[in-house]
């Protein structure tokens, strides 16, 4: 069901059209007169979907009313109607805004066709807003988490480098989160409300580059049988996202060069240059001066890049974020999963504090999608992580059984190293990995426990 306001002169056509709407589902108000029409439309009588209105009204004619509806709800459609209708009249109406301009006399089936179409309209253009300030709220770097001093220096960096033009190159090992900076930035930007385009330079084969980035012209090469418009230009007015920027090849370095230069881009085959207005968010895992050295990136476009850096560091260097990365990733992973799970248990974080993440923040991530959806109950614990990840990661140097002695003989030191390297194992899994509590079980102390687990390869000893 629709709200709609019909505005007509024309008392008889006024009623037909109130009542056709009113049998089609929709909420319907009248008005006789362009001034009954502004005053429904002032603050307090809640948001109309659409107006159809006639255009000669009086004192109020109906493109006053079309221009007083877009200043106060530009998502309400209007409808313009009339029996004098001109080219010059009908162009005014859709400048201002108008979704159509029809023409009387009409036939009721033309009306409601024309209705549905502008509902549909508006209900995707409110679709469109509520994606875009969800995308917004997701990608607020508030939500990049992290209390360390070396997070808190990219989120400083974030919010400077938000408001403005210039270009940004990010570093970091894969899995730091680099093209989540890349959607703060974006999102935290002026430009925020147009398209924030992602571009894997490393999953385009370098034959593709070109005319990927800036499009090709009908008839460029074989199989271009329509002109397309390339990923920079569809960014025009927003950002495009040069991810893995350390794979693209020399010679569309020097393109790419050219585009960031003069902001215009020629496509392949074409001959016009087309201005664009895009900003440059890049990122590599590659030390780009290392490549420069080694003739494999082009100075000038490094230093074209390189105007503000924005360095991630590794999870690794910032263990302390940990635990709030974990209490994040199961706030994510208990809404999307649908899984009433509420905590993590000391055994399970004491595990998760131990790992080495190569992966980084992206390791932790899968980690806890995959302990949310093996949780038994509303905690996870050890038994939700992965096998490799209770006994360390590590495959153990011995066996898990006693070897029998052989006919030959054996070796006495190896033999009870095999016999104590079983115990830790029996140990660890009575203590569901937990090697504080195993210690305990064996009479041990911790620092004996670590020594002894680093000694068989059953798990990394702590730093």
């Amino acid at each position: 069901m629709a709200r709609i306001l019909v505005v007509e002169d024309d008392h008889s056509l006024r009623e037909v059209l109130t009542m056709f709407l009113a049998k089609s589902g929709h909420e319907v108000q009248a008005a006789s007169d362009g001034e009954e029409a502004l005053l429904k439309l002032e603050p307090g009588d809640g948001e109309l979907d659409l107006v159809l209105t006639d255009l000669k009204l009086g004192r109020t004619s109906g493109l006053d009313i079309l221009t007083r509806v877009k200043e106060r709800s530009p998502q309400t459609e209007v409808i313009l109607m009339t029996a004098f209708s001109t080219v010059e009249t009908a162009i005014d109406a859709m400048r201002r805004g108008a979704f159509d301009y029809v023409g009387k006399p009409f036939k009721l089936e033309e009306i409601s066709i024309t209705v549905e179409k502008a509902l549909e309209k508006r209900d995707l253009s409110l679709e469109n807003i509520r994606l875009r300030q969800e995308l917004s709220e997701r990608y607020r770097f508030e939500h990049i988490v992290g209390k360390t001093a070396k997070m808190h220096q990219v989120f400083d960096r974030i919010m400077r480098v938000a408001p403005t033009k210039t270009s940004v190159l990010i570093t970091g090992e894969s899995g730091t989160g680099k093209e989540l900076v890349a959607r703060a930035i974006h999102f935290n930007s002026p430009r925020k409300d147009k398209p924030f385009i992602v571009v894997n330079c490393g999953a385009i084969p370098d034959t593709l580059m070109e005319s990927e980035l800036f499009g090709h012209a009908k008839g460029a090469f074989t199989g271009a049988h329509a002109t397309r418009h390339g990923l920079i230009e569809s960014a025009n007015g927003g950002t495009v996202f040069l991810d893995e920027i350390g794979e693209i090849s020399l010679p569309m370095q020097v393109k790419l060069l050219r585009f960031l230069q003069e902001h215009k881009i020629r496509m392949v085959g074409g001959v016009a240059e087309i201005p664009v207005d895009v900003r440059v968010v890049a990122a590599t895992n590659k030390d780009l001066g290392i490549e420069v050295e080694k003739g494999q990136f082009r100075e000038d476009l490094f230093y074209r890049l390189n105007v503000i850096r924005i360095h991630l560091p590794p999870l690794r260097d910032r263990r302390e974020d940990i635990p709030y990365l974990i209490r994040h990733f199961l706030d994510k992973f208990r809404k999307d999963l649908g899984r009433d799970v509420r905590s993590v248990s000391p055994e399970t974080m004491e595990i998760l504090m131990g790992l080495k993440f190569a992966g980084n923040v992206r390791e932790l991530e899968n980690l806890m999608e995959h302990a949310v959806t093996f949780a038994a109950e509303t905690e996870i614990t050890p038994d939700a992580l992965p096998d490799h990840i209770r006994t360390g990661g590590v495959e153990p140097a011995c066996k898990d059984d006693v070897a029998t002695i052989p006919p030959e003989g054996m070796d006495i030191e190896a033999h009870l190293a095999d016999i104590e390297c079983r115990i830790l194992l029996n140990a660890l899994k009575r203590s569901r990995g937990v090697r504080k509590d195993a210690a305990e079980l064996l009479g041990i102390s911790f620092r004996s426990m670590r020594y002894k687990l680093a000694k068989y390869g059953i798990a990394e000893a702590d730093s």
